[in-house]
């Protein structure tokens, strides 16, 4: 079964990973200074091989409006409000998610429906490592790549 992880850096693995099924997610946040909300989306995918872990595929982000130390790419396209664009790193091995006590956390989008991470993983202050990962029939995450 596909889906993401959840880990507190911090831990180096003393607390195990949280497994979220999912073949789809999109990642959420309001930027601390401007107040813009900014989403992305993420497939997970099969690894190229049966022994290759899967893989966060990047499909999408928008930003609502434009601000100082906020402005979209270059090819960003203005939809309704939103800045829309294709990252440039199509699949990145692990997002390093910092969620400081100060500030509203991530949220988690699955099928529509937005949670905050906390939900899922509390935060500690620090970074929250995101990746792509798949669960054994019990459901247990499988070990994760090295960070």
């Amino acid at each position: 079964m596909l889906g993401i992880c959840l880990a507190l850096a911090a831990t180096a693995g003393a607390v195990p990973p949280v497994f979220i099924p999912a073949q789809q997610v999109t990642l959420a946040w309001t930027h601390s200074i401007e107040k813009q909300r900014w989403e992305e989306d993420y497939a997970v995918q099969p690894g190229a091989t049966a022994e290759a872990p899967p893989v966060l595929q990047a499909l999408a982000a928008r930003v609502r409006g434009s601000a100082a130390g906020m402005e979209p790419p270059p090819d960003a396209r203005l939809v309704d409000g939103w800045y829309r664009y294709q990252p440039l790193e199509r699949q990145p091995a692990v997002l390093r998610l910092t969620r400081s006590e100060f500030t509203a956390d991530f949220e988690l989008c699955l099928q529509g429906r937005c949670q905050p991470m906390g939900r899922w993983l509390p935060s500690d202050g620090g970074i929250t490592l995101l990746t792509a990962c798949s669960a054994s029939p019990g459901g247990q995450a499988e070990p994760m790549r090295p960070w």
